[in-house]
């Protein structure tokens, strides 16, 4: 058996989580099903091997735990803070094995790479269970639970075969009054640190297996609906036409046009026509519309041209034109300290200066934007091939992936020797 720690081990374990999907001609594993349940039980026995002890928490994140002097502990110790390391083993539909599964395997690697090795604090391993937002439309439930940002607003929200998320936590075994248990307390952290793939072409580009995150970018999820009428294909002349599907192409590509004028991104990901039968002029057409900015102002400001272009053509082409907002997240700034000691692991893990590692913003949302509500947020990318991410052909060489798992180890070290208590050992043969 491949030993724990490793980089084949880590790999081994990404393929390892392949096998917990609700389909078997692709990967898929969404919030409270079966396979969610399956998934946390794989990452619980490795959490274990790794000398952590667990819990599943009340929203349904699985977490491990080591005290400072590397017992495993559970409960925490009073007055001992704990730096959290960790990603999300959600997935969305026909995806890859690296986006936040990677993320959640590196961190028990670090954590099993640190077991004999005391530190100033208290280390934590997550993996957060619902940040992609497949099954009900609402994007960082996990972190959203364990930051106690969870709104009580999202229960009666649906999945598509009309299952409430009120009736989801209940058939997994969790009590939805209790989903204040998952929130943690500033007090009790050190900060949150993750790995995530880049799911960009930046470092590719530049030929460098590691950056590291100065910012995630807000993003703005809505619900776009065009109403127009539905009528005889063959008995409506065009002048008495009021296609919905034809008034929602232009929106889409005047979008397109619309942001591709700014540094921010708008993604149409999913149109629904009704009543969608081939000799019907489409009455009505659902969008779903995706916005990142590097900053919320600009974010906000090509949010605010999409609906002055959606009410024009809605006037010129005879329909109605409304919106649901259904995600909002603000931009997150990785703090200072977060950033030096992710700065300093890639430094050492590559053989170069601080000064020399590229810092990038990431366009994607992680689960620090829901956590920077009670830590300070650091993240560590990696490179994947042509950018690829939210895909079967998501690829990460493995040579990559031992350099990450060696800078994400001494990043740890980094924030230790940083922390207001005795000095530990930088990486050497034993981390290693």
């Amino acid at each position: 058996m491949t030993e724990i720690g490793t980089t084949q081990w880590v790999m081994e374990r990404c393929d390892d989580l392949t096998r917990h999907s609700s389909r078997p001609d692709a990967l898929e594993r969404v919030y409270l099903s079966p396979e969610h349940s399956a998934g946390n039980t794989a990452v619980q026995a490795w959490m274990l091997d790794a000398g952590l002890d667990t819990e599943t928490d009340a929203a349904g994140n699985i977490w491990g735990r080591r005290a400072a002097d590397g017992t495993p502990q559970r409960p925490a110790t009073p007055g001992e803070p704990a730096l959290v390391l960790g990603s999300h083993l959600d997935t969305v539909p026909d995806a890859g094995r690296y986006d936040g599964m990677l993320g959640v395997v590196l961190a028990i690697a670090v954590a099993h790479r640190l077991r004999d090795t005391p530190l100033p604090f208290a280390l934590e391993v997550v993996g957060f269970s619902a940040e992609e937002g497949t099954r009900f439309g609402k994007a960082l439930l996990g972190s959203c639970a364990a930051s106690g940002q969870w709104d009580p607003a999202w229960w009666e929200t649906a999945d598509a075969d009309g299952v409430t998320l009120r009736e989801a936590f209940t058939r997994f075994g969790l009590v939805p009054e209790r989903v204040g248990d998952a929130a943690r307390r500033p007090q009790d952290l050190v900060g949150y640190l993750e790995a995530h793939i880049e799911q960009g072409p930046v470092l590719e580009a530049q030929d460098l297996p590691l950056g590291y995150v100065t910012s995630i970018a807000g993003a703005l999820r809505f619900v776009l609906t065009i109403t127009g009428e539905a009528r005889h294909a063959g008995g409506t002349p065009f002048a008495r036409r009021r296609d919905a599907l034809v008034a929602a192409a232009h929106l889409v590509t005047r979008i397109e046009e619309l942001a591709k004028a700014t540094d921010s991104l708008a993604t149409v990901g999913d149109i629904r026509v009704q009543p969608g039968a081939v000799n019907v002029i489409p009455g009505r057409a659902e969008l779903t519309l995706d916005l990142r900015g590097r900053t919320d102002a600009g974010r906000d400001a090509l949010w605010e041209q999409i609906v002055a272009a959606g009410r024009d053509i809605a006037e010129e082409r005879g329909v109605t034109f409304e919106f649901t907002e259904t995600h909002r997240a603000p931009s997150t700034a990785c703090a200072d300290r977060m950033k030096a000691a992710v700065a300093t692991g890639i430094a050492e893990a590559t053989g170069t200066t601080s000064d020399e590692v590229l810092g990038l913003w990431s366009p994607a949302g992680h689960d620090g934007m829901a956590m920077d509500a009670v830590t300070d947020v650091g993240m560590l990318f990696l490179r994947c091939r042509d950018g690829i991410s939210h895909h079967p052909d998501e690829h990460v060489e493995p040579e990559d992936v031992g350099v990450a798992l060696d800078a994400y180890t001494a990043a740890v070290l980094a924030l230790a020797r940083a922390h207001p208590m005795p000095p530990v050992e930088t990486v050497g043969e034993k981390a290693r």
